[in-house]
């Protein structure tokens, strides 16, 4: 599957599910609103209710104190609207109303005229203003003409208690799309992820077929050379033919044993043989086998052993590679002739080997990558820096392995350093 086609199904799968999130809110935005509207009308059927109880009330009143002059089916007085609707009473059948339509949640009321908004009735002073703008309200004409009087209902935890309500199916509804999303997002990471697996690995091959074809030529050409009569005849020509092919022949077991080396990583079935190591004398042995190397280059190694303890508990097959693979690297990307130096020091309960060279550096977002597996820092020719992309994977391993730590300072056209903490520790 190349790029473009996965960038095709990322791109039409997420915008379906951007689709199926927009649709699922608005479903649950019409849901609040629909429970809402039925809220309102349960509280608009409750007051028209207690509005009615207290116009029945008001008409099996006595009116001796008082003169009546309203329109058929409607009582009006003209003295106090107070004497009309009783506080005492009228708290007793909001609640009962309340009840009869299963409004249970705290709520304040208050009678007020609407041309002013005088409160006559209720009303607690902190909510008179809410309960002005209050949309739960039922006018009192029917029992006071005189003034437009208005009988409102303000309810402070309304919102809460209408998405508790809805909260089982709100939370149910969140949390299977949380999955959706969770599943798909993983789901495209994945695929993203394999595909990097699948290029590096590609290439890996490509450049393991490179490796291995260089050493085979070169042995099958000092092999022809062997069998011709005339080099027979010059021991000098046959020796350095035969050294050709040991000196090739090591270096293509060592590629074999790197490989596999690996392979018992991934395993994790590896176990350290660990032992009382000096770091200073594996340095020193490491440095002597590899400056000829750098030397070949016109480079050199710098060494700066300040570590005054330099003795811990470690594999020292282990170590010695992770020295090698460092001292490697440095020179492998050292365009120009080498300039390697290695230094130690203490830091508290352990000791911090450096590996600093003056190469092409590495930029910032490779940085995050260079201890994959099969990663390498590509600098134009896949084969120009040789390698199977796997030494450092193999040296955080071996360094964790370890209980130790490694630390990356790298600068662009200016250097790289690899710090590797070891603690004193023999576990």
């Amino acid at each position: 599957m190349n790029k473009k086609t996965i960038a095709i199904i990322i791109f039409l799968t997420s915008i379906s599910l951007i689709g199926i999130v927009i649709t699922q809110l608005f479903w649950v935005r019409n849901a609040i609103k629909m429970k809402e509207r039925q809220f309102y009308h349960r509280v608009s059927i409750a007051l028209k209710s207690t509005v009615e109880q207290l116009s029945d009330i008001r008409k099996d009143t006595s009116h001796n104190n008082f003169t009546s002059v309203c329109k058929p089916g409607c009582s009006m007085i003209t003295e106090n609207i107070v004497s009309v609707i009783k506080p005492a009473s009228l708290d007793s059948i909001i609640k009962d109303e309340f009840a009869n339509m299963n409004i249970q949640m705290k709520y304040e009321y208050g009678v007020f005229r609407k041309s002013d908004s005088n409160f006559i009735i209720g009303a607690n002073n902190n909510f008179k203003n809410e309960i002005i703008k209050s949309e739960h309200f039922t006018s009192l004409s029917c029992l006071w003409k005189p003034d437009s009087y208005v009988l409102g209902v303000y309810f402070p935890d309304e919102k809460n208690f209408l998405i508790g309500e809805m909260f089982g199916w709100l939370f149910i509804s969140a949390l299977f799309l949380l999955i959706v999303i969770f599943s798909f997002s993983y789901i495209m990471l994945s695929l993203v992820k394999q595909k990097k697996i699948s290029e590096m690995k590609t290439d890996f091959v490509n450049n393991m077929t490179h490796e291995f074809k260089t050493p085979i030529a070169t042995i099958s050409l000092a092999s022809e050379m062997l069998l011709k009569p005339s080099i027979n005849e010059l021991p000098s020509k046959t020796e350095k033919y035969a050294n050709i092919i040991y000196d090739e022949n090591n270096r293509l077991k060592n590629q074999v044993e790197q490989v596999l080396q690996i392979a018992v990583l991934d395993k994790g079935n590896f176990k350290l043989k660990k032992t009382e190591v000096n770091l200073h004398e594996i340095i020193e042995l490491a440095v002597d086998n590899f400056e000829m190397i750098v030397k070949q280059r016109c480079g050199k190694i710098i060494k700066h052993l300040d570590a005054s303890m330099a003795t811990f508990f470690a594999d020292p097959i282990h170590i010695t590679n992770i020295i090698h693979n460092m001292l490697d690297n440095a020179n492998k990307y050292s365009p120009e002739p080498p300039e390697i130096t290695v230094s130690t020091k203490n830091i508290e309960k352990g000791i911090i080997l450096s590996i600093e060279d003056r190469g092409i550096g590495i930029i910032r977002e490779n940085q995050k990558h260079i201890y994959k597996k099969f990663y390498r820092v590509h600098t134009g020719n896949i084969h120009d820096v040789k390698g199977f992309g796997l030494g450092l994977y193999y040296v955080k391993i071996i360094v964790e392995a370890h209980g130790g730590s490694i630390k990356l300072h790298s600068e662009i056209k200016k250097g790289t350093r690899f710090e590797i903490y070891f603690p004193f520790i023999k576990n």
